[in-house]
Parts: C-alpha cells; sequence; structure tokens
C-alpha cells in the first residue's frame, strides 16, 4: 500500500491557469465558433466535450497506468472506466429497444472493472468498444429527434436518456481527475 508520501507531485502541462489540465489554446474542447442552438445540439455538445475529457485523462499513460487502481479497496481505474462507458453506451440501447437486451460486453458484473488488467491488447479492444458502442448509441439516437419522444418498454423519454448520458459522463470525468492524478500528479480541468 502506497503512503502518503508516496505520492506522485502535482503538475499540470499548462501555462496560462497552473490549475487547469492544458492551456485554452490548446483545448480540444475550446471553440472560437458559436454556441450551439437549440436543446438538442447543446445537449450533444455538452456530451462529446465530456467524451473529449475522458479521452485527455487517459492520454500519454501507459497499460499499467491505465489499469492501476488508485483508490484501494476500489476496482476502478481508467481503464475501468473506459470498459465502463462501452458497457453503459450498449445498455442506453436496450432502454430504447422493443427486443431482447443486447448481451453484456464483458458478461457478468463489473466485469467491466474486474477485467481491466495491465495489457495493451485490452487497452487497445476497450478503446476499440468504447468507440462502437458510443457511435451505435448515436445513430440509434438519431432516429429520433424528438425529445419528448418515449421509447422502449418502459417509455423513456429521448431528452432523460441524452441528460442521462452527459450525467454518467461527467460523473466519471471527476472519478478520472482523481485517478490521473493519484497515477502521476496531472490536475486541471
Amino acid at each position: 500500500m502506497r503512503r502518503m508520501t508516496d505520492q506522485p507531485a502535482r503538475w499540470t502541462q499548462a501555462t496560462v491557469y497552473p490549475d487547469m489540465w492544458t492551456d485554452p489554446d490548446d483545448d480540444p474542447r475550446e471553440s472560437d465558433g458559436p454556441a450551439p442552438d437549440g436543446e438538442l445540439a447543446t445537449i450533444e455538445d455538452y456530451l462529446t466535450n465530456y467524451r473529449i475529457t475522458l479521452r485527455m485523462k487517459c492520454q500519454g499513460l501507459d497499460p499499467e497506468q491505465l489499469a492501476r487502481r488508485s483508490v484501494p479497496p476500489s476496482t476502478m481505474s481508467l481503464l475501468g472506466l473506459i470498459r465502463h462507458l462501452a458497457e453503459v453506451e450498449r445498455d442506453w440501447r436496450n432502454w430504447i429497444s422493443d427486443g431482447d437486451p443486447l448481451p453484456k460486453l464483458y458478461g457478468k458484473r463489473d466485469a467491466d472493472f474486474d477485467g481491466a488488467v495491465a495489457e495493451q491488447a485490452v487497452v487497445d479492444a476497450s478503446y476499440a468498444d468504447l468507440e462502437r458502442e458510443q457511435a451505435a448509441t448515436d445513430a440509434a439516437l438519431a432516429e429520433h429527434p424528438d425529445l419528448g419522444e418515449r421509447l422502449g418498454k418502459d417509455g423513456i423519454a429521448v431528452r432523460e436518456l441524452l441528460i442521462h448520458r452527459v450525467e454518467e459522463y461527467a460523473r466519471h470525468c471527476g472519478h478520472a481527475d482523481l485517478l490521473r492524478e493519484c497515477v502521476d500528479g496531472r490536475v486541471g480541468q
């Protein structure tokens, strides 16, 4: 078990605002263009930015660092978050379908975190799973632009599902902040 003195020193690449992850001019989430117009575009913009944030928090780490469980006894790791969000994206399609549920990507409950091992093949597969599941859920929801439309067996509103997606990524980006800081001391927005 690590002692407090074994923790990495806090650091950032930002030079303008030293408490930020990166300088605003280098932030891929920043845009000089107009803000999104309308509710759907705004929700999608927030979701996109949280997805980018998660990737930023994982950049530059090797498989061991991505798989490191930084807050024992938790099984949570950055790689586990990637796998978890792939699993959740798949499950959201179950919410909007009237058909049989899609099978879990990783098997039994918590396999998304438990299977997040420090192997490059697992890292590569996890990123590919996340991209594929995000694209599939995005495509499924694009068929339903009416935010008030109710879908699936439980009649969930498209708006509720979209907001829940933003909430899920936002919550896990907060976890990623802490996990990354424990891995190598990198801090920021």
